[in-house]
């Protein structure tokens, strides 16, 4: 199962968002952040304390923000949620994401948006994007080159259809550039 971090890097990620605000708070994190439409959207994590739940109190507040600071609509994470506070996000503009539901993806996207990413982190490490092994300048100098295993890895998964492990894939990769 994945964290609410990761929930929220996958996110991002997988709908190729573009982050430029990160607000952290005593238990929650705000990230604005823009779609391929320049819309701009609020992602909001809350990570609970125990077995807490979020409260409608919690999603008015989220509501109050997105309409002061003109934002399209909003992503609430969490763990769970009170059923009042599930019914003020449909009334509103704003998706969960919990424990029971991760949006819809599409497995190609997901694996191009992996080959992508190490594409680009491959390309600002060695300078160019090394298409085989003996090409890859960490290779030579420190052992087998983490990128192009987890590139390996994201690809056999794909191949094999196990989603799980493509998202761990991600989940590895975007621990890279950490």
């Amino acid at each position: 199962m994945l964290s609410i971090e990761d929930k929220t890097e996958f996110i991002i990620a997988i709908r190729n968002y573009r982050c430029t605000k990160t607000k952290k708070m005593a238990n929650c994190t705000d990230f604005t952040v823009y779609d391929s439409l320049n819309k701009k959207v609020l992602m909001r994590c809350i990570e609970p304390q125990g077995n807490e739940y979020v409260g409608m109190g919690q999603v008015k507040s989220m509501l109050e923000l997105i309409k002061s600071e003109n934002y399209s609509h909003g992503i609430l994470i969490s763990n769970r949620f009170t059923a009042a506070a599930l019914d003020e996000m449909a009334a509103g503009k704003i998706q969960k994401v919990s424990d029971e539901y991760m949006p819809p993806f599409d497995t190609e996207k997901l694996y191009l948006t992996i080959f992508d990413f190490l594409s680009n982190l491959c390309k600002a490490k060695c300078g160019k994007i090394a298409l085989k092994d003996f090409d890859c300048q960490e290779k030579q100098t420190k052992g087998p080159c983490k990128i192009k295993s987890i590139a390996n890895n994201a690809l056999f998964h794909f191949e094999s259809g196990w989603i799980d492990l493509l998202q761990n894939d991600l989940k590895l990769a975007l621990a890279l550039n950490k």
